[in-house]
């Protein structure tokens, strides 16, 4: 199966649906705005989101996110008191991460070979880096567009030695989203110790559930660490593999996203129908 003609409608679809949640929008007028059948919208969302998009619409509700907090919350509590350690998971997708050498770091990527290119997923279209020891970026420009994905790379990576390899790109962007690949995903993170601490502890926040700034603060030994925490959510490199979206403020609404809050909005959506939370 072809999934890139799929993650183009679907990334309409996703993005359709929270824009006019407040509406409540039927079928047919999904249908309309992607310009296919009622019959095959439907069969194509619940293929890919596991459920119809009126169901879809469900869980983008205030009181379903507060339940996934609940959850979280309970899941962060085992995780402070066993301690974090081991991979993390991501729906079928096995991840290693290792963290560059201070000097590395220091470096800037200055001399690294970094391969670049665009790509389609459900939530649009992604701009994914990699080197020969993992992904090391990941972004979403449905909403602000190449420049801005474009922007934020560099920022990463200002000093590697860059080369496009679209194609490329795309089969590891089908692989992730579909979980088609047998492998062991690697990532490759530069950050300070607080922030791949921050990571880590979002990678053992399982998929469908949430938690809020200062839960994960706390895991930090400093629950007045929030701000930083902020920060260093902020600048996960390769989101959705580090899976920050799953970060919310504690009313049960969605706080900021990078790339777009319609986007972390159809992430959360998309995360909770897939496992039924």
């Amino acid at each position: 199966m072809n999934a890139q003609p799929h993650f183009q409608l679907i990334a309409e679809s996703l993005h359709w649906l929270c824009k006019n949640q407040q509406n409540q929008p039927k079928l047919e007028e999904l249908a309309e705005h992607v310009g296919l059948s009622s019959s095959y919208i439907q069969r194509l969302f619940q293929d890919w989101v596991g459920v119809s998009p009126k169901q879809f619409l469900k869980y983008l509700t205030k009181n379903q996110a507060l339940e996934r907090l609940r959850q979280g919350q309970t899941v962060l509590g085992a995780a402070l008191s066993s301690g974090l350690s081991g991979p993390g998971r991501l729906h079928d997708l096995l991840l290693t991460t290792e963290a560059m050498t201070p000097g590395e770091a220091k470096r800037r990527g200055l001399g690294v070979a970094v391969n670049f290119g665009y790509g389609k997923t459900p939530f649009g279209e992604a701009l994914l880096g990699w080197t020969d020891k993992g992904i090391c970026f990941l972004g979403f420009g449905y909403e602000q567009g190449r420049d801005h994905l474009w922007s934020h790379f560099r920022q990463q990576w200002p000093d590697a030695v860059l080369t496009a390899d679209g194609p490329l790109a795309n089969l590891k962007l089908t692989e992730i989203f579909t979980g088609s690949t047998q492998q062991e995903l690697k990532i490759w993170l530069r950050g300070s110790p607080f922030q791949l601490h921050i990571w880590e502890a979002l990678l053992n926040l399982p998929m469908g559930t949430h938690c809020t700034y200062s839960q994960l603060a706390s895991l930090t030994g400093n629950a007045g660490a929030s701000r930083a925490t902020g920060t260093a959510i902020g600048r996960n490199p390769v989101s959705w593999l580090i899976p920050c979206h799953r970060v919310i403020n504690s009313l049960g609404t969605l706080g900021g996203y990078r790339w777009g809050i319609t986007t972390k909005q159809a992430m959360v959506g998309y995360e909770a129908a897939r496992s039924g939370a």
